[in-house]
């Protein structure tokens, strides 16, 4: 994002909706949108690798803070039934406000992560390729880096 400060203060997620019959994929991608602290109007969208399905939530946002914590929504394996993984995001803001994803409610939230003081700069995830006529989960798991102290 070049050399200012930077926070992460949106979020929008690629969320598919319920299939009904056919292949639940639930979560598929998150994108966190960069601002500059002193300066709105230098910005950058960010994300990692994104599963094909679904259609992108409208934004949220923290306001004038950042992101500070989330926890991930996961379903467990379904062994022979149809498996989602990761369906849901929940953030917490320095403000104490929570934004969520707008996933869907299937599996148990995991416990908040630890707290970036000064916000959350980058996003890795790890999302399942299309498996070609089986069962597909799209993202499975997320990780995000604190911006440095």
């Amino acid at each position: 994002m070049g050399e200012f400060i930077e926070s992460i203060q949106r979020i929008i997620a690629l969320v598919e909706r319920r299939q009904g019959i056919g292949d639940d994929t639930a979560l598929n991608g998150i994108r966190l949108l960069c601002r500059h602290i002193e300066n709105f109007a230098l910005q950058q969208t960010i994300s990692s690798f994104e599963g094909r399905w679904g259609s992108w939530t409208p934004y949220q946002d923290c306001g004038s803070e950042y992101l500070q914590s989330f926890s991930l929504r996961v379903e467990r394996p379904q062994g022979g039934g149809d498996d989602t993984a990761a369906n849901n995001i929940e953030f917490r803001c320095t403000n104490g406000k929570l934004l969520f994803g707008g996933g869907m409610s299937w599996g148990d939230w995991g416990s908040w992560s630890g707290q970036c003081s000064n916000g959350i700069c980058g996003i890795m995830t790890k999302v399942e390729k299309p498996q070609g006529g089986v069962d597909d989960t799209a993202l499975n798991n997320v990780q995000f880096r604190c911006c440095e102290e």
